[in-house]
């Protein structure tokens, strides 16, 4: 009876030692040792990529955001625009509308979607990329094809009051290509360029 107890008694010690030394490994130092990598060798986007704009952050890089006119929900055609959200871009509810491409409410909604950017761009709807009617998996992306940004550059330039080849340069400077030269697809980040819009409009 009394070894059975001690028995007992050493490996409850044992599991006890056990979960003590696991708990510090992964739940303190690996944290820690992960934390401090991400700081010293990414500490931008370990930080989230805040972008800031006369030392107030006004968004991350990371997540798309809306550019509408202050007050409204009608876009402000001084800015790109980025791909619509059917979560109104709160990084709290992400994920798509679940829509398949064949439903009904999908189709006429982008078919009216694809008027109103070709109407609000000066283009016409043949020239509207899919990117500019429809949303991402995430509803927040935060890059658009530069066939999108392309689209937009007239009205954002007579808009601000500048010329076509400085916001088509704009543009270009902004456009970053294939990661690794074979994954994924050119981009351009609408809140970087907006950034940088904003600062070509100044001067």
């Amino acid at each position: 009876m009394n070894t059975s107890v001690t028995n007992t008694a050493r490996m409850l010690w044992a599991a006890l030692r056990m979960l003590l030394v696991l708990t510090v490994v992964t739940g303190v130092l690996y944290p820690l040792l992960v934390t401090g990598i991400g700081q010293l060798a990414f500490h931008d986007k370990a930080n989230g990529s805040m972008a800031e704009v006369d030392g107030k952050e006004v968004g991350s890089s990371l997540i798309g955001q809306s550019w509408n006119i202050k007050g409204t929900d009608k876009p402000d055609p001084k800015w790109f625009q980025g791909r619509p959200s059917h979560s109104g871009y709160d990084p709290l509810a992400t994920g798509s509308s679940q829509l398949g491409a064949s439903d009904p409410t999908l189709v006429e909604h982008v078919k009216a979607a694809k008027k109103q950017v070709a109407e609000f761009n000066g283009v016409p709807e043949s020239e509207v990329p899919k990117d500019a009617v429809t949303g991402s998996a995430s509803a927040i992306d935060p890059d658009i094809s530069p066939q999108y940004a392309e689209i937009q550059v007239r009205r954002v330039a007579e808009a601000n009051g500048l010329t076509v080849a400085q916001v088509e340069k704009l543009v270009k400077d902004h456009t970053q290509g294939r990661t690794l030269g074979f994954l994924d697809q050119p981009r351009v980040n609408v809140l970087e360029l907006n950034i940088a819009l904003r600062e070509l409009a100044r001067n």
